[in-house]
């Protein structure tokens, strides 16, 4: 089933504030001006970040990757404390199901836009680039367009899924 893109983003805002949030703090980190800032808007974008053109390469990189450790490092906190009840089939309260839609929803805004892997590509053929972060990097750029081409049929909700369910079970078992 085909639903609007501004449906699903309105459905999961907190990932898009999230998202957007950890563009901004990536500038900060890397000393990038941060001119404008919508953390959520119902329409296309959803949400965005303005920002001086980076001097370095690798801030670009770091601007463009960074809602995808943030929103996946705090969808997966976030859902830990209500992803345990499912798998053990105790009955979710309100509460648990609330967490689960706030990490899933969160979690489900990692990948990063094909803007993002425009800029992340546009780092990589820069000349003052490493050669070893190019070969790292463009391999990433081509995975961001295959994750934009997989949320057509779910990928980001099949993610959110995972790292809000899976990743702190697998986590919890390796303590334990």
């Amino acid at each position: 089933m085909l639903i609007p893109g501004f449906v699903i983003s309105t459905l999961t805002f907190p990932g898009v504030i999230v998202h957007e949030m950890a563009h901004q703090l990536f500038c900060r980190l890397s000393k990038v001006a941060v001119l404008d800032v919508c953390y959520f808007r119902v329409g296309n974008p959803s949400g965005y970040v303005v920002h001086e053109p980076p001097k370095k390469p690798w801030q670009n990189i770091l601007i463009g990757i960074g809602p995808f450790i943030i929103n996946t490092l705090v969808g997966a906190i976030i859902a830990s404390a209500a992803s345990i009840p499912y798998f053990r089939f105790d009955s979710p309260d309100i509460f648990d199901m609330v967490l689960m839609w706030l990490g899933i929803s969160i979690a489900m805004h990692s990948f990063p836009s094909t803007g993002d892997a425009a800029n992340i590509w546009s780092a990589v053929k820069h000349p003052d680039t490493p050669m070893l972060v190019k070969i790292l990097t463009a391999p990433l750029v081509g995975l961001i367009y295959l994750c934009a081409i997989g949320s057509v049929i779910w990928l980001d909700l099949i993610y959110g899924i995972a790292v809000a369910m899976l990743i702190p079970n697998i986590l919890i078992s390796l303590i334990a």
